[in-house]
């Protein structure tokens, strides 16, 4: 729970309703009220979620242009290709290292390094 030295605050729905309030007036901040009343900000938070005042939330602007558009889904696409070569280099590795344990078992080495050393693979 919380270390609020041994209790719990509750906190009645008047009160509430009066912090929502005076966040709804935009004279303060959300902060600045959580200092005033004693309380955390992400007390606010959560009564405004239980209230449902989406509109007191803190929102996120994004403003890009065209050129940073085209150049984010460039880097995604980019990404993603990268990401389907590693796929393909792990799978490729992991074939090899089958087909070697395989080769080292019928040619009757004791393990793959053994085999690796007489027909000098680097590993």
């Amino acid at each position: 729970m919380y270390k609020n030295d041994g209790y719990v605050k509750r906190y009645s729905e008047s009160f509430k309703l009066k912090v929502l309030a005076e966040l709804t007036k935009g004279n303060h901040s959300k902060r600045q009220i959580a200092l005033t009343y004693g309380i955390q900000s992400s007390t606010i938070n959560v009564w405004i979620k239980k209230y449902d005042r989406k509109d007191l939330m803190n929102t996120r602007v994004t403003v890009q242009t065209d050129d940073e558009l085209s150049r984010i889904k460039a880097l995604q696409k980019e990404l993603k290709q990268l990401k389907d070569l590693l796929i393909k280099k792990d799978l490729d590795k992991l074939v090899t290292d089958s087909y070697l344990e395989v080769a080292a078992e019928n040619l009757g080495y004791r393990d793959v390094e053994e085999l690796k050393k007489n027909l000098n693979i680097k590993p």
